[in-house]
């Protein structure tokens, strides 16, 4: 039988409504459980992470801050639309990590718990904002770019700045917490670069 259906960059406000609501909230609840974990990530959010842990400042603050200077490339790059969303999308985000902050408590037995649960967590809520024109700021908008402008992979661009990321940690952290955030964020990137693909998603301004 064959199904028809509309293109894949196309959606309907509602359905990027719907869409960008389940996105933060997987993602936010992937935050919780590696801020729960005492690990971290690559990107924006790993930095935002680790000076948060650093300075005891809160994440959602932090992440948001970190990200201002990354909208005038996406102004630039990838137009108003995807700027406009993508600010949406990190403000969301940031508030419902300082939502669950507050009021979720987590209880892990094995960090390897935080690491796996909340990468695929991330993950799944990264893929919701790339399929409906947004992304999380930072490296995932220069991410986008590439991908689309030159047909290299977002998951490796985030690959590339998570080496940076974790050279760092090295120096700040037990080598155990580094060791877990590596295998999480992997775990991330893979998921980003096995179901993230320039022929079917494409982000457009």
């Amino acid at each position: 039988m064959l199904l028809l259906s509309a293109p894949p960059d196309r959606h309907s406000l509602a359905e990027d409504a719907v869409a960008f609501v389940i996105a933060a909230v997987l993602v936010a609840l992937g935050i919780q459980f590696l801020q729960t974990a005492g690990l971290f990530t690559g990107q924006i959010a790993g930095a935002a992470l680790i000076l948060s842990y650093i300075g005891g400042w809160s994440f959602g603050v932090v992440f948001f801050l970190l990200n201002l200077p990354f909208y005038v490339f996406a102004a630039l790059r990838m137009g108003w639309m995807f700027t406009i969303k993508s600010f949406i999308a990190v403000m969301m985000m940031s508030s419902c990590t300082e939502l669950f902050a507050d009021r979720i408590t987590l209880d892990l037995p094995h960090p390897v718990y935080g690491a796996i649960i909340g990468s695929v967590c991330a993950g799944l809520g990264l893929l919701s904002f790339f399929r409906h024109g947004a992304s999380l700021g930072g490296v995932g908008m220069l991410a986008l770019y590439l991908q689309d402008r030159f047909d290299f992979r977002a998951g490796l661009t985030q690959l590339i700045f998570d080496a940076g990321i974790f050279v760092v940690a090295f120096f700040l952290f037990e080598p155990t917490v580094v060791l877990w955030s590596l295998l999480g964020a992997a775990f991330l990137n893979v998921i980003i670069a096995l179901n993230h693909r320039r022929d079917r998603y494409i982000a457009r301004s």
